[in-house]
């Protein structure tokens, strides 16, 4: 029976909220305007940020002792953003890029402090009077030290005796640290002695050892009233001791590395894409298409709040990464919409077929996004720098596109249907589609696919041969390192929009790369250049036509090499992570799909898939940077939610089938069933590609094409490999059935 009051009053509560929502992401609540989307912490490219460079102090450090330094204060960096840049210049600089920061002094004191960070035990400490009437330890041994320590984080837990939610600090040793540790534990634990956490001179923590620790991994509890402080200790032991003394020789603040234009193009391709995919959607879809479209901006305004509350760093492929989420988001309403109409088209009345469309997609939504959830929880936390802002981004997407989905489109759709809208053709039907042999054309697919495969291997010999200097592929700055420029102009030049393009011209025709980044530096008329490593003589070349171009002086022409962004320690990590995540999400669908030949199907078809993505990068020659990551992860993501839904429907529909003759059948009609949603989601999700590849700017157009092609790619991935691929291993691994034609 309809409750007409109850529909007014669920579409009304979805309208507050979006509402609210909106109210608080373009004014915000207090003076300062807490939660408005002003208030986002954007990265370098989008709003600038303190750049501070430091020297080692006495003789020159070795390359083992320059790496370690520059690891640790990636670490240190990384507390007020992870999107902030460390590069070593020389054998003795080290330059730090820090966004959303515009006063150098507050970061100064702690970023190139030398410090110690000490563990000592407490037989061996004492205390005595410090100038200021301070207890001042004193201890000539000590059990490690912060070089020691591989990791340490603030948790919640429960207490073992009071059964309540206390805040710790978990703590991580390196292998020499955990022989170390677990000696020095095993003296303690007999009397409960204390370890002291000293840093620079002063004590942070002095825990009561309660076990013999052999693990390497320790608990600190008991002390801490909020998780910031214990967020606070985890920061401190994190980021160690250096290895090097550190001077500042310079730091300025330095303006965006991309203009108002940029973001202004990306926002104009968002809402320009936004608009197409909500006519699409209520053109195909009708009623439940108007549904969507509303959740859809409910699901962009919570986006844009959470950024703000969880003070993540927003940067322009962040931005592209929104708006891309835009259309992935649509996949789950399109899965719902696909079941709601084939459940009409056997007869179901409206208010069934809603009910049943959202309980037969519940499984394929939440399986697809959950293997995504774990594959961002393991980058999150193995993951470094802008692995880990990554991942933040995009579970946030995960988790507020199934709530708009499976909650927020659900009580619309509901309360429209309570309001009266209940005629079918307001749903729109599935027309009946002829089963399309996918299964007999399989040696096709797997031909076609073997032939990229192959041409992507020869594409890499064909780089490293010296198509890309050498590189199987064409490393950026972030990877490979470069040349950088600080140029100062006299008074009398205006530094615009005008002069920035033609500086860029005549860094990219001298260094043969498009990978130029130019930022302004605040309270100077100067340009702070970075691009590809420069030959010395391109670089005299480069100078000469600065002083004749601009009349600079050669003394305010000031060049030198900086290695890449991202360390070997930080590729290291990202690998590492994207190998767990792979291994996560095959034992996930394994567990849930109760056959390893999903599982493996599925981690084979994401394999498929990025090594046509790095084909395209191969051929184009697109500038390999962080943006290179975060599109393979994002395909990674898009290729496992678009083959769940197809497994997910082959597993419908399994049943007992066993033979070759039935499972080809099987195949070919769960695949038919699922191929309207495969080909409606990749449509959407490819017009807001190609709005950022039309208007976007350079660096957003080299992250939207290897996308887009990311896109088709997994479509046809998902519609013509992934069954087939499914039938193929099957049929090998079963026995005792006959051949299927």
């Amino acid at each position: 029976m309809k409750n007409k009051k109850k529909g007014i009053l669920s579409l009304l509560l979805v309208l507050v909220v979006i509402g609210l929502c909106t109210f608080t992401t373009l004014v915000g609540f207090t003076k300062q305007h807490k939660g408005s989307a002003k208030n986002i912490k954007l990265g370098l490219d989008l709003a600038g940020g303190v750049s501070i460079t430091y020297e080692a102090v006495g003789d020159t450090p070795s390359a083992e002792e320059l790496a370690d330094t520059r690891n640790m204060l990636q670490k240190r960096a990384e507390v007020y953003s992870t999107e902030s840049s460390v590069v070593t210049s020389g054998d003795r600089r080290i330059t730090i890029d820090i966004p959303g920061v515009s006063n150098a002094e507050e970061v100064l004191q702690s970023l190139g402090k030398e410090g110690s960070l000490d563990f000592v035990a407490e037989d061996d400490m004492s205390f005595e009077n410090g100038e200021d009437g301070s207890q001042v330890p004193k201890y000539t041994k000590t059990v490690c030290t912060g070089k020691d320590v591989k990791n340490a984080e603030a948790n919640t837990q429960q207490n073992e005796i009071s059964k309540n939610k206390e805040y710790v600090v978990q703590l991580k040793f390196k292998s020499k640290g955990t022989k170390k540790f677990a000696d020095a534990t095993e003296a303690a634990y007999p009397t409960n002695k204390k370890i002291y956490i000293v840093y620079d001179g002063k004590v942070l923590s002095a825990p009561a050892v309660q076990a013999h620790i052999t693990s390497g991994e320790a608990v600190i509890s008991g002390s801490f009233k909020t998780y910031d402080d214990a967020d606070e200790l985890a920061s401190m032991i994190r980021i160690g001791a250096l290895p090097i003394q550190l001077k500042e020789v310079q730091s300025q603040v330095v303006g965006a590395q991309l203009g108002l234009n940029a973001i202004n193009s990306s926002l104009i391709a968002g809402a320009i894409g936004f608009g197409l995919v909500v006519l699409f959607m209520i053109v195909f879809y009708r009623l439940p298409g108007v549904a969507s479209s509303i959740a859809l901006v409910l699901y962009l305004v919570l986006m844009l709040v959470v950024l703000n509350v969880l003070n993540v760093t927003l940067t322009l492929p962040g931005v592209a990464g929104i708006i891309l989420n835009i259309g992935m988001a649509v996949d789950a309403n399109v899965i719902i919409f696909t079941r709601i109409k084939e459940e009409l088209a056997k007869g179901k009345t409206v208010q069934s077929a809603i009910k049943l469309g959202f309980d037969k997609a519940l499984s394929a939504i939440v399986d697809g996004n959950v293997t995504t959830l774990i594959a961002a929880f393991v980058l999150y936390i193995k993951g470094s720098g802008t692995i880990k802002g990554f991942a933040t981004t995009l579970a946030i997407g995960i988790i507020l596109s199934m709530f708009t989905s499976l909650v927020v489109t659900k009580t619309i759709l509901k309360a429209m249907y309570a309001l009266g809208v209940d005629k079918a053709s307001y749903f729109g039907t599935e027309k009946k589609r002829n089963t399309i042999s996918f299964v007999q054309n399989k040696k096709k697919f797997f031909a076609f696919s073997g032939v990229m495969v192959a041409a992507c291997i020869i594409m890499l010999i064909v780089n490293a041969q010296g198509r890309c200097g050498g590189n199987i592929l064409n490393y950026g700055l972030d990877f490979s390192g470069g040349t950088t420029y600080d140029i100062t102009f006299n008074n009398d030049t205006k530094i615009d929009d005008t002069l920035k393009k033609d500086v860029e011209k005549l860094f990219m025709e001298k260094s043969g790369s498009s990978d130029v980044v130019i930022s302004e530096v605040a309270g100077a008329n100067a340009l702070s250049v970075k691009t590809v490593e420069i030959s010395e003589e391109k670089r005299a070349e480069l100078t000469k036509s600065l002083e004749d171009t601009y009349k600079v002086g050669e003394k305010n022409i000031q060049n030198q090499n900086i290695s890449s962004s991202v360390s070997d320690e930080m590729r290291s990590d990202a690998v590492i992570a994207v190998i767990i995540a792979a291994i996560c999400m095959l034992l996930y669908i394994w567990f849930r799909f109760k056959d390893i030949v999903f599982a493996g199907s599925a981690v084979l078809a994401i394999l498929h898939d990025l090594v046509f993505v790095m084909l395209i990068y191969a051929v184009s020659k697109i500038s390999v940077g962080n943006t290179f990551i975060a599109c393979m992860l994002t395909i990674a993501g898009y290729t496992i939610n678009a083959t769940i839904v197809i497994f997910d429907r082959i597993r419908e529909n399994l049943g007992n089938k066993k033979t070759d003759e039935q499972l080809t059948v099987l195949v070919n009609e769960s695949i038919t069933q699922t191929l309207t949603r495969s080909i409606n989601t990749s449509i959407t999700t490819a017009i807001m590609v190609i709005m950022l590849a039309v208007l976007g700017v350079e660096s957003v157009r080299d992250f939207a094409i290897p996308l887009l092609g990311g896109i088709v790619i997994g479509a046809y991935s998902s519609v013509c490999i992934t069954g087939t691929l499914w039938f193929a291993i099957k049929r090998v691994t079963k026995t005792g059935t006959k051949k299927a034609a």
